[in-house]
């Protein structure tokens, strides 16, 4: 489904990532892991065409999008919730979640239900303030409007960091949801090593812009933990 081959991706004249090949599964929850600062954020940014330049490949169902603009690939079903949610303050709940329908095929602006499902809190809440919301409601609402751009891949930077606990159970469990019952197609960056073990079937690990490690999520042993996360 999605399939980067000798990607690098620079920031001005910073090279961070490196001649990297990777292919996700249509269907899978991949996860990208690694320590602070070694790319994984900057390749999620590499997909979406944001603030970064690249040379290579990036293919999303066989098609070249590595020079599309970044509304371009959204439209073509590239859903992002972005590390620190980037929730518009100003903006009512609903308005929020509208906000992504901007980026439908097919031009609806309405709320999928599932959104509904996943999230009954957000229901209850329409004309609240995204500002008003605590740091987990707020993530809650972040994925809800990469959900109304109706995507066949959705891609979360992080989504359980910096969360109250007793709300992060339930974006897990929304998260693993939306790939067992319904189909999406998942990349996850993640430190909460026993939810990647959870939620991912494949993972990688990135390590100064390079995969050092990927395997089915099986393979993720200890030794592997320790070798390229542990500080």
């Amino acid at each position: 489904m999605l399939k980067f081959s000798n990607l690098n991706v620079f920031y001005g004249t910073s090279h961070i990532i490196h001649g990297l090949d990777m292919e996700v599964r249509k269907g899978e929850t991949f996860c990208l892991l690694g320590r602070n600062g070694v790319g994984k954020t900057t390749l999620l940014r590499s997909l979406l065409g944001i603030d970064v330049r690249t040379t290579g490949s990036i293919k999303f169902e066989g098609d070249e999008i590595s020079r599309d603009l970044t509304y371009e690939r959204a439209r073509k079903g590239i859903g992002y919730v972005p590390q620190g949610r980037e929730i518009v303050p100003g903006l009512s709940v609903l308005d929020n979640i509208l906000l992504g329908c901007n980026a439908r095929k097919d031009g609806q602006a309405s709320v999928p239900d599932l959104v509904w499902t996943l999230f009954p809190f957000l229901k209850e809440h329409l004309n609240r303030r995204g500002t008003n919301l605590s740091g987990g409601q707020q993530q809650q609402l972040a994925i809800a409007r990469a959900l109304a751009t109706d995507p066949s891949i959705l891609v979360l930077d992080e989504p359980t960091e910096g969360i109250q606990p007793n709300i992060v159970e339930d974006i897990e469990k929304a998260i693993i949801s939306l790939n067992r019952d319904h189909g999406l197609t998942i990349i996850l960056v993640e430190q909460k090593i026993r939810f990647a073990r959870t939620a991912a079937h494949r993972f990688a690990i990135l390590e100064k812009g390079r995969i050092a490690a990927a395997g089915d999520t099986a393979e993720l042993s200890n030794d592997l933990i320790r070798k390229h996360m542990s500080l």
